[in-house]
């Protein structure tokens, strides 16, 4: 079997080894476990059954995982996409009115025409035409991005008198919510801390150990009544119970759901619009980053057979819509798994069939606290924040647009907004200081200056 898989995924080509890649996708799924719980949470706002939404998730990111595996050989993972599926919940339905159904109709024609883009090798333009130095400054902010959501997830940095600042430790003692967030807050800096020492010491799958450390700590102050669980404030039990069996919910009342009924109208090529253009510039942004940490790059640039990673994240964006789910799109958390090591389609492989174990074990899998899970999250967005080092500093018409490029995802929370910041002032720099004149600067990346400065115009 060893040999098997060696030779299908060329372990030996990617210089890494089945344990490797094995710890690496366990790694990669432990980081992106929560959305089995956060995803049928949002999507039940918009009216759908939250168990039906738990196993579409779970089927929508095995079958996605899978197709990048095989259609790929690359380390990435896929799951129904944070922001998106909000926007699904709380705009289209939420605001807008239309019924899930119709959402999910969306989604399908989104990924129908994605598909389409992926076969003429349009969407692999887009990513090829992106100048290297706007690369590094991609993977570095969705380094600081990752960071920035594990830290808020953890409730280290929180809402406050300037936008955000740390946990009130002093405050929640007096009030008494120490014992709940702040004992939270507080395990993850310790988790933070042992993680960066097994890296220090080349601890193998010490991004893993970290999750698990924590988890584990967490536990223990649980039954020894330090940290007391607290629904209200977000901070959940992270003991397993299994009070109501290992039935699978059913997907009936989701699956194949889709109303077309308003297909033809202004509002509903507005939402697909919408869906497409976030999820395209994700994906992009997120495989940029992901695949930069791996030197998966080649010297121009560009990533080999990214045909075949836009593919599978198209077909699975179509097959979570009949499913049940908001769209299904390559997950930033894969870059947790790449930082332990994972270089071929065997991590994917992995996250796959976690996933799909995780219908009979959901819960072990959704008692994983997201102050387990911050520690790695934090690390992993240090080890792509180096990417900036590829940068030349010296040249700034090239550095000034990957530092926007890499501060505006944090701050403006959103992957494809740091893209757009990001190519806007490219183009605006070189054009307007003359350096275009001694580069070759796709003729793509004007055009798609132009559309992200009509977007804020008129979106």
């Amino acid at each position: 079997m060893t040999t098997f898989l060696e030779n299908y995924f060329r372990l030996k080509e990617h210089k890494t080894d089945v344990r490797t890649e094995i710890l690496a996708g366990i790694t990669t799924f432990m980081t992106m476990a929560y959305i089995l719980a956060v995803n049928p949470g949002i999507l039940s706002a918009a009216g759908m059954d939250a168990g039906a939404v738990f196993t579409a998730t779970a089927l929508g990111a095995c079958i996605g995982t899978v197709m990048m595996a095989l259609f790929s050989n690359y380390p990435f993972a896929l799951a129904p996409g944070m922001g998106l599926n909000a926007f699904f919940a709380y705009t289209v339905v939420g605001q807008m009115g239309y019924s899930w159904q119709v959402a999910l109709a969306a989604v399908f024609v989104e990924g129908i025409i994605f598909i389409i883009l992926s076969l003429t090798k349009v969407r692999s333009a887009l990513f090829n035409a992106i100048p290297p130095a706007l690369k590094f400054g991609v993977t570095s902010g969705i380094g600081l991005f990752i960071t920035f959501i594990g830290l808020q997830n953890a409730k280290i940095v929180v809402s406050g008198p300037t936008l955000v600042g740390l946990y009130p430790f002093k405050a929640a003692f007096a009030d008494g919510t120490f014992w709940s967030t702040g004992i939270g807050a507080l395990l993850a800096l310790i988790g933070i801390l042992l993680t960066a020492v097994m890296l220090a010491k080349k601890v193998p799958g010490g991004i893993l150990l970290g999750i698990i450390v924590t988890w584990g700590l967490g536990m223990l102050c649980e039954l020894t009544g330090i940290y007391v669980p607290d629904p209200k404030l977000g901070m959940f039990s992270v003991m397993p119970s299994f009070a109501n069996g290992i039935a699978i919910p059913s997907l009936a009342p989701t699956f194949m759901q889709l109303d077309f009924s308003a297909i033809f109208t202004f509002n509903f090529v507005t939402i697909m619009l919408s869906f497409m253009f976030v999820d395209l510039f994700d994906t992009l942004g997120t495989l940029i980053g992901v695949a930069s940490k791996a030197n998966m790059l080649d010297k121009n640039g560009r990533l080999p057979k990214i045909e075949g990673a836009l593919l599978a994240d198209s077909v699975a964006t179509t097959g979570g819509a009949l499913l049940g789910t908001s769209t299904v799109t390559t997950f930033v958390e894969s870059s947790a798994g790449v930082a332990a090591g994972g270089r071929t389609g065997l991590t994917s492989i992995t996250v796959a069939v976690l996933f799909f174990l995780s219908l009979f074990f959901a819960p072990i899998f959704l008692a994983i606290p997201a102050f387990a899970t911050a520690p790695a999250l934090v690390i992993v967005g240090f080890l792509m924040v180096s990417s900036l080092l590829n940068v030349d500093f010296n040249d700034m018409t090239e550095a000034i647009p990957a530092f926007i490029a890499a501060v505006a995802m944090p701050f403006m929370y959103s992957i494809s907004e740091g893209i757009s910041m990001g190519v806007i002032s490219y183009v605006v720099i070189n054009l307007l200081s003359g350096a275009h004149r001694m580069k070759q600067i796709s003729g793509v990346i004007y055009i798609l200056a132009i559309i992200f400065v009509l977007k804020y115009i008129y979106v």
